[in-house]
């Protein structure tokens, strides 16, 4: 008998094509839409093994070795299937959102990259009221004088809505920013912030953040950073 806890493809990296296409050629407005899509799926298809109460490595068949009778292992072995697709194309995408990010901060003008004014890198966004925003996953405790966190317009208070390609879907603790800062040094990292203004009222910002070192201080950005 084949192996019934094993899903009906091997994990590893996907064999097809994303459904909207080679995610190279999409603008980062429709990756973002197809990241949105998949982050969906994959909800639903955790929800699919939930509701038979197992995971990605529970066992399929009794002590005795047969198929457990008290779920549908059909449809368990074929969601588990979607999802090792899915994570693989979801890991593809991610690294090409990077990419884009990167050549995108790589095609400033280089007079803005050396800014005089610590609020240079800040741009005010509008979000109209029917626009969803991204839910905030951290927020700023401390920024140090001269750090490229404090070059980049970044202040104590700021809550973060987005860094880099990590949100709060992805952050797993805070380790993905740190991955992210490591690994984009001396790269402008995009960065989403939500600041308090007028009482009552927030402020949305997009800031470039570019990690260092030498810059006089401790670690690549200067700043402390807490989940909230």
């Amino acid at each position: 008998m084949d192996n019934i806890h094993a899903p009906t493809v091997p994990a590893g990296p996907s064999s097809r094509p994303l459904a909207n296409g080679n995610a190279k050629h999409l603008s980062f407005l429709e990756l973002q839409s197809r990241k949105g899509q998949l982050e969906a799926e994959l909800k639903a298809l955790s929800g699919v093994l939930d509701s038979h109460g197992v995971d990605m490595n529970t066992p399929l068949t009794t002590a005795d070795g047969f198929p457990r009778a008290d779920i549908d292992v059909a449809q368990v072995r074929t969601t588990r299937s979607r999802i090792i697709y899915l994570k693989n194309d979801y890991k593809d995408l991610m690294n090409t959102i990077e990419k884009h990010l990167h050549e995108h901060f790589a095609a400033l003008p280089d007079s803005e990259a050396t800014p005089t004014d610590p609020t240079s890198h800040a741009l005010m966004v509008d979000h109209p009221g029917s626009e969803a925003l991204q839910e905030a996953f951290a927020k700023v405790n401390s920024v140090v004088a001269n750090s490229p966190a404090e070059s980049a317009g970044l202040k104590a208070g700021d809550e973060i809505r987005s860094f880099g390609y990590v949100n709060v879907t992805n952050h797993d603790g805070l380790r993905k920013v740190a991955e992210c800062v490591q690994g984009n040094e001396g790269q402008r990292i995009l960065v989403k912030v939500s600041r308090r203004g007028e009482p009552g009222r927030r402020v949305e910002l997009q800031i470039a953040l570019t990690p260092r070192r030498n810059w006089g201080g401790r670690g690549l950005l200067g700043c402390h950073i807490l989940p909230l």
